[in-house]
């Protein structure tokens, strides 16, 4: 399986993201520049964390804009996994790829330390290596991470089993506590904790690898056995 992690101008955690699938996944891995994007020979894609064009006018919005957004786009469609984090998952709710808003932080202060979640749904293509209801351990590290959505989107995706990490001790305001999110395919996870981050021991936790080899496993069950 190989992977492609969307770098624009101002994402800081593009090589977080390399290192956990490349070195500690095993996976093949390219960062690609975002103006010379061809994204038609990866499997998977990864938009990282940071601040793309320096969060003006709303965080992800310049990002959500550029010329690779129609491949992205291309690539959800075709069923291919999206993964966004933190202003990743900003980009997709600009794009409407997922639904809903990212407001501020409810205290307007930025946010850096582990979380604890809880695994609303560990039947996905994200999820399948966590038990249902499994709490883990993620760091966050965001302003804007409060996650906001109508009563009715929410309770579409309460009813659709979409929200798939929720915060134990909400730290943004969230609301549901939501901390990730499916779209209705099941193929685009948006989340605003690094699972990058989480990769080994050696990181503070290892609880952010199992959602990269859920990918992983998923991919190679519906491809090649010794992909």
């Amino acid at each position: 399986m190989k992977f492609a992690v969307i770098v624009f101008p101002g994402s800081n955690c593009d090589r977080d993201m390399y290192f956990a699938v490349k070195d500690q996944l095993g996976a093949e891995a390219d960062l690609v520049w975002y103006k010379e994007a061809n994204l038609a020979n990866y499997d998977g894609i990864l938009l990282p964390g940071g601040f793309s064009y320096g969060d003006y006018l709303r965080s992800g919005a310049i990002a959500s804009t550029s010329d690779v957004i129609a491949q992205i786009r291309e690539a959800a469609e075709a069923g291919k996994p999206v993964l966004g984090v933190c202003n990743g998952f900003q980009i997709l709710l600009e794009m409407g790829l997922l639904p809903g808003a990212m407001l501020p932080n409810e205290k307007l202060k930025f946010m850096c330390h582990f979380e604890t979640l809880t695994v609303e749904n560990a039947d996905t293509m994200f999820t399948r290596h966590y038990e249902e209801k499994e709490k883990i351990q993620i760091p966050i590290a965001h302003g804007d991470g409060n996650y906001f959505c109508d009563e009715e989107t929410l309770q579409k995706l309460q009813n659709n089993k979409q929200i798939v990490f929720t915060y134990d001790q909400n730290p943004n305001g969230s609301v549901g506590d939501i901390a990730g999110i499916t779209n209705e395919q099941g193929n685009v996870l948006g989340m605003m904790p690094h699972p990058e981050r989480a990769v080994e021991a050696l990181l503070g936790h290892d609880d952010g690898l199992r959602l990269f080899e859920s990918i992983l496993t998923h991919w190679r069950e519906h491809h090649a056995i010794n992909a």
